[in-house]
């Protein structure tokens, strides 16, 4: 059973080299090589959380180098967990965008850029989940960037390469905060290997382990976005295609979000800058929600609420206690598929009105009411209307904060019911104006231009003078005047049918949806074994016990 941790890192990568070896003149092979390919990881990332939590934390040691030498992989219960809905998620967003026609739109591009990029990112994350030792942790942050910088920016459009400037500013100066920090920790302890680590930073100094849990913790709030290191989101996301969009802000903060619990239970039990920690989620919970409520563009406003709601998972790893994590990975695990769903939901709101500016968008309950319907169940589980899967996860941590008491787990307890309220106004201010009122007179007309390309780039003038009556909505540039401009893959024009939505683009956010009602009907064991996943995560002894052996 050892042998397939690996599997989910390495059948990506082979993926993408036989992607690439097909070239452009097999899309549809590529299309099936991908979507088989997401399909096994995530077929072995239910065998694994299967696995492990039936026998323990599963350990392999590539080369069969033992630590601190080899690179090891493992894989627990919460990294199971994370790999299992991480898997399903992937898959139901590639699906989306096939249905969406991104892949192998632009004939000037080379190879399939699309594909490739996305599987790479795949393994990336799954690096992550199962790292066991910082630089391999390290390792598959990159492989995750690189991919994601290539999805950022893909079709070249001014508002793109803006947007992916600050993403490629900001990761690199994180990325070179955790070299520093992996480097730093192996001068003081002698090993990069988790599990190793996990025993001798208990031997350092306590300014020297409050150094390295500081510069780690650091690194990974400003991958989840947690406030005041979060800046950089609302700007970089809302301006990528939606199938991009929904994957990065539902799976790439959570991977942050995974490092924050791993390190902090592995590594530096005691919880010391838990007060930090929770004054960093008090204030991602209130300005993330307070910025929400001032955006009039849907895919801003979810990106503000993904910021406030990563407040309730870091409340969780703050209070350090088994039902304070317990409930951190209930939320992680709803938010994951809640979040992703709403933005593969905001691209089919753009895809029939034209635009994701609600002040020009009205009358798709009416119009659409299936979309209406795939809106109105996330947005209510978001918002942790009982008995949904986000009321579950905010009961948990609400009576974790209770149990815990003390000032700052009582205000922390006042600050989430009070952004789930808030956020419930957002939701209904979103269902209003989109949804609820007639449409405007002034909306985007049937067979409306989505994208056209951008004309600055194609000319070569990098003068990046525009002027207001070429902004469009979503940030791109061009088009005629009166028409919607926004995020497409390949910077293309392409029409929009306001008769019928695809079918495969329905199904696929649809599928999201249904999963996050799944939850719900299974609220019982997914406690249940996010519970037995934050007992082993404060054992740690079974995690040691399974990379060295003792």
């Amino acid at each position: 059973m050892n042998a397939l941790v690996p599997l989910p890192v390495l059948l990506p990568l082979l993926a993408t080299g036989l992607e690439l070896a097909l070239g452009p003149r097999f899309p549809r092979g590529r299309r099936v090589v991908s979507v088989v390919v997401l399909s096994a990881v995530l077929a072995l990332s239910v065998v694994l959380l299967i696995a492990a939590d039936t026998h323990g934390p599963l350990a392999v040691h590539l080369g069969d180098f033992a630590p601190p030498l080899g690179i090891t992989l493992v894989a627990d219960r919460l990294s199971g967990l994370m790999l299992t809905v991480s898997s399903a998620v992937t898959l139901c967003v590639l699906v989306y965008s096939l249905g969406q026609g991104m892949a192998d739109r632009d004939e000037r591009a080379p190879l399939a850029v699309f594909h490739p990029a996305y599987l790479v990112l795949v393994s990336g994350v799954s690096c992550i989940f199962l790292a066991g030792d910082l630089v391999n942790l390290y390792v598959g942050f990159e492989i995750m960037l690189v991919a994601s910088f290539v999805l950022l920016t893909l079709g070249g459009t001014g508002s793109r390469l803006r947007a992916g400037s600050t993403y490629v500013m900001v990761s690199l100066i994180s990325s070179m905060v955790f070299f520093t920090a992996a480097a730093l920790t192996y001068a003081a302890a002698g090993t990069v290997n988790l599990a190793q680590l996990a025993v001798r930073l208990a031997e350092l100094p306590l300014g020297v382990r409050t150094l390295l849990e500081g510069a780690l913790l650091t690194v990974f709030a400003v991958k989840a976005a947690v406030f005041p290191l979060a800046a950089w989101l609302p700007d970089s996301y809302p301006t990528a295609p939606a199938p991009v969009t929904a994957v990065f802000a539902g799976l790439l903060t959570k991977v942050g979000v995974y490092c924050m619990l791993r390190t902090e239970t592995l590594l530096f039990p005691g919880n010391r800058l838990g007060h930090l920690l929770l004054a960093a989620a008090l204030a991602s919970l209130v300005i993330g929600v307070l910025g929400a409520v001032a955006q009039t563009d849907l895919k801003r406003l979810l990106s503000f609420v993904l910021i406030s709601h990563i407040g309730y998972m870091v409340f969780g790893i703050g209070l350090g206690s088994r039902a304070g994590l317990g409930g951190a990975i209930v939320y992680v695990v709803h938010h994951i598929t809640v979040q992703t769903a709403l933005f593969l939901v905001a691209g089919l709101i753009e895809r029939r009105a034209g635009t994701t500016e609600l002040t020009r968008v009205g009358g798709l309950a009416r119009a659409a009411p299936a979309l209406a319907a795939l809106f109105l169940l996330p947005a209510l589980n978001l918002a942790g209307i009982p008995p949904m899967s986000g009321f579950i996860g905010k009961l948990q941590l609400l009576r974790a904060g209770v149990a815990t008491s003390g000032g700052w787990a009582y205000t922390l307890v006042a600050a989430a019911v009070l952004t789930s309220l808030i956020t419930l106004y957002v939701m209904a201010k979103v269902w209003n104006l989109a949804f609820w009122r007639a449409a405007p007179p002034e909306g985007p007309a049937r067979g409306t231009v989505l994208e056209e390309r951008d004309t600055h780039d194609d000319c070569g003038d990098d003068s990046g003078d525009v002027s207001p009556q070429d902004e469009r909505p979503g940030g791109a540039r061009g088009g005629p005047a009166g028409q919607a401009v926004t995020a497409t893959l390949f910077g293309r024009a392409i029409t929009v049918t306001t008769d019928r939505l695809p079918p495969t683009m329905t199904w696929a956010a649809a599928a999201l949806v249904l999963l996050s009602l799944a939850y719900t009907v299974l609220g019982g064991p997914l406690t249940s074994l996010t519970d037995r996943a934050a007992a082993e995560l404060l054992q740690r002894s079974p995690y040691i016990e399974a990379v060295l052996g003792r």
